[in-house]
């Protein structure tokens, strides 16, 4: 999914390719993977010459969002209170991205006030 949606349509010849430069893979599973990820509906494809192109259905953020609203369903029972701190607790040591959350997390509560105003 990483590579269709950075490339937004691919080839299995080039979703294979593509692997190839990391790691050996049989073409025949990424034939199949594919396949499974358009008969789940994360992938549609159409004919291109004598090839399918793929595409991805739902843009990588959205993907995500769902994955990680699912996660904190699944492992937190819904509050990512405790995942944030699990986060956190693990990047005591790099102090630059602790800077960067603290910003992100002031921005929201900005934002957050500003609607609370109108």
């Amino acid at each position: 999914m990483k590579i269709i949606w950075k490339r937004g349509s691919s080839t299995v010849r080039e979703v294979y390719e593509d692997l190839l430069t990391r790691r050996k893979i049989a073409y025949t599973t990424v034939m199949t993977m594919m396949g499974t990820l358009e008969q789940k509906g994360h992938l549609r494809k159409s004919e291109r010459g004598r090839a399918y192109v793929y595409v991805p259905v739902e843009p990588e953020t959205k993907v995500i969002s769902n994955m990680v609203q699912e996660f904190v369903k699944r492992v937190f029972n819904g509050s990512p209170k405790p995942l944030l701190i699990h986060l956190v607790d693990n990047l005591s040591r790099d102090d630059e991205q602790l800077d960067e959350i603290r910003a992100l997390l002031k921005e929201k509560k900005l934002l957050k006030e500003k609607r609370r105003e109108k």
